[in-house]
């Protein structure tokens, strides 16, 4: 049977009540992302930083998954051959929903760095600036999380489940971030079958094969039905 390679983005949290980069009023609304997420905005204004993803656990811990986050994970558990989550989203959501071996390519809110060492573990509710690394003792603990200028984890995983994919699939994500926004070129050129799943079309919706426009947790549920109908 096929392999299915998905890759989510905010659009697919956004239902769950987590704000995105766009959206008014959010906590992104409320920061240049200079500042918050960068490496050099935390070197400039750690406590700053710190608070920020503070802000961001906190309303990560207050939301459900959705019937997206649902709906893929039933996918993973009912298809026959590999079904593999890519995500640029920092909750947990698809966790939480079911899903296993997901793939965090821009890190974890509940994760915690040490920027001294690289040694991971998992982050309380609140950190604090200069908190020491379990590891080295080194008072370089940060956000286990992608920054603007960093390079997204997994990579080499993620290109190789794109190069053996039969259907690749991006739900909402802008499609405008790289390396994220190339891995549709990667899928096709493997010979995958490509779908563009979003609440309208992005920029880069003239790359894929086919579109679902609407809501994800309606959309997402439906082209599940319709993969698991044509499986039976």
């Amino acid at each position: 049977m096929e392999k299915i390679v998905i890759l989510t983005g905010a659009g697919i949290s956004a239902e769950s009540g987590l704000s995105t980069f766009r959206d008014e009023g959010g906590l992104w609304a409320q920061h240049r992302i200079e500042d918050v997420a960068t490496p050099e905005g935390f070197a400039r204004d750690p406590d700053l930083v710190q608070d920020f993803y503070n802000a961001r656990r906190v309303q990560a811990a207050q939301v459900q998954p959705n019937a997206a986050h649902q709906a893929l994970a039933r996918l993973q558990s009912e298809w026959p051959s590999e079904v593999v989550i890519v995500t640029q989203n920092v909750d947990s959501l698809h966790e939480a929903g079911g899903a296993e071996n997901v793939i965090h390519m821009h890190g974890r809110l509940d994760g915690a760095l040490c920027a001294a060492c690289a040694h991971r573990w998992a982050a309380p509710p609140e950190m604090a600036v200069g908190e020491p690394c379990p590891a080295c003792a080194e008072p370089t603990a940060r956000p286990d999380v992608v920054w603007f200028g960093e390079m997204p984890y997994h990579m080499e995983e993620i290109y190789s489940h794109l190069s053996s994919a039969s259907v690749f699939a991006a739900i909402g994500t802008s499609g405008q971030v790289y390396p994220a926004a190339a891995f549709v070129h990667e899928a096709q050129a493997a010979g995958a079958h490509t779908i563009e799943i979003n609440l309208e079309p992005t920029m880069g919706a003239s790359g894929f094969d086919d579109w679902l426009v609407g809501k994800a947790t309606e959309t997402v549920p439906q082209w599940v039905n319709r993969l698991l109908q044509q499986k039976d």
